[in-house]
């Protein structure tokens, strides 16, 4: 009697084994790669997204609050009445008879300081401190100088090697307590410059450092420039146009503390150019 050889496999040769394997790997590999760029891409148009709207929020905001400096309730006043001398106070120099414009004081860091009369009776700050009170049965009424606001805006820069923690700051001096809180964020550097000159024309520019209440001409517009930052490794390629172009123009402190730090960061510039109020034609 004759036994027939089993036709049924008993199971996966090593050779079978081993191709499943490879292929197997080959796939994970593939798709695992396909996940690493995607989240990558993903965080690139986060942080590029985030950069972008910083920027317009910051010159939306110091646009506002500049677009209001030298603003009189009284039109028919002189700038000399509703703003006299005022002394060097907090971390601001100096403001000259009717000026609606001066420096921050340049030891204390990178900013300027304004001042306006309230459009209405209990206008708040940047702080959210009300103005005094005055009556508005009237329209065009003068206001008391005690009315006036005065913002102080300044650059903070990180304390540690995270660019994209540097923040403009804004406090009022309408209060005893004068206290700095965060207006915009994510800023890696600042710029300030004050268009100024005589008969309401701006002649030329200069720096806040170099600018002297006592001996320059008044100022007439402000230019500022910001360098927004996103967290670190967040671009491929070791170099980045953007702050090549911002660096062309930094001093040499600036530029060390910005390329030690670099870490592949993605950067933005915003700017403006606000003329102040009756002070240009």
């Amino acid at each position: 009697m004759k036994i027939k050889a089993s036709s049924h496999q008993s199971g996966l040769s090593m050779v079978e084994l081993l191709v499943v394997l490879a292929v197997s790997s080959f796939l994970i590999l593939g798709i695992t790669q396909a996940y690493i760029e995607n989240n990558r891409s993903h965080a690139f148009q986060i942080s590029q997204s985030s950069n972008t709207e910083n920027g317009r929020f910051a010159s939306l905001t110091l646009n506002e609050y500049l677009s209001k400096a030298g603003y009189r309730r009284a039109p028919a006043e002189l700038p000399e009445t509703s703003f006299s001398k005022r002394a060097a106070q907090d971390d601001c120099l100096a403001f000259n008879g009717g000026a609606a414009v001066t420096a921050l004081d340049p030891s204390k860091g990178i900013g300027f300081c304004i001042r306006y009369q309230p459009a209405y009776s209990g206008e708040l700050d940047c702080q959210g401190i009300a103005s005094q009170s005055f009556p508005e049965n009237t329209a065009f009424n003068e206001v008391p100088e005690s009315s006036t606001i005065i913002l102080a805006i300044k650059y903070l820069p990180s304390e540690t090697a995270d660019l994209h923690k540097g923040t403009l700051l804004c406090k009022s001096l309408n209060t005893e307590k004068p206290q700095y809180v965060e207006l915009i964020d994510g800023v890696a550097d600042f710029r300030v410059d004050f268009g100024t000159g005589r008969d309401t024309s701006v002649e030329t520019y200069v720096s806040q450092a170099d600018w002297d209440p006592t001996v320059d001409d008044e100022i007439r517009s402000v230019r500022y420039a910001m360098l927004l930052s996103s967290r670190d490794s967040q671009r491929d390629s070791d170099d980045s146009k953007v702050l090549d172009d911002w660096l062309a123009d930094a001093s040499a402190a600036i530029k060390g503390r910005l390329q030690g730090n670099d870490n592949k960061r993605l950067y933005q510039i915003a700017y403006g150019n606000q003329s102040v109020r009756n002070q240009t034609r």
